[in-house]
């Protein structure tokens, strides 16, 4: 086996995990609907996650381990991804947002950092971001 081989095999486990942890988020209030299966199908395509494993993830996603990504931005991509799935029906509930909480701690943020990153996420989620905010993500890029 290669070493590129083994990077690759790693990279897939990290999205593995953050499948599971998105199909998780997906399954809290219960059965999937069609927007949340319509968004977790995107998902598997972009984490490269065949049918099978997606499958499995949905019916199992307990049992896979969450992998944190190197790099903060790709953390902060993470937790951008399970936003937009906790988001689809448009609020967040108790218990998404412990999840999302536990989740982020796991990608390796301290407990301090990941309320602050979860409470200004559900601002611009929920469309609470003021002027000066909407004016820095529009020129942002």
């Amino acid at each position: 086996m290669s070493f590129t081989d083994l990077f690759d095999s790693g990279e897939h486990r990290r999205n593995l995990g953050h499948f599971a942890a998105i199909a998780n988020m997906a399954t809290v209030d219960g059965e999937l609907n069609a927007e949340e299966t319509k968004l977790l199908k995107r998902f598997a395509v972009k984490l490269d996650i065949d049918e099978s494993e997606y499958v499995d993830i949905v019916e199992n996603a307990r049992k896979y381990p969450i992998n944190p990504p190197n790099t903060s931005e790709k953390r902060l991509e993470r937790l951008h991804d399970l936003f937009k799935m906790i988001f689809i029906d448009h609020e967040i509930d108790d218990h998404e947002r412990f999840l999302i909480e536990k989740y982020a701690i796991g990608l390796g943020f301290s407990a301090e950092k990941a309320k602050s990153l979860i409470e200004r996420s559900i601002e611009i989620f929920q469309g609470g971001v003021d002027f000066e905010d909407y004016i820095y993500l529009l020129n942002k890029r």
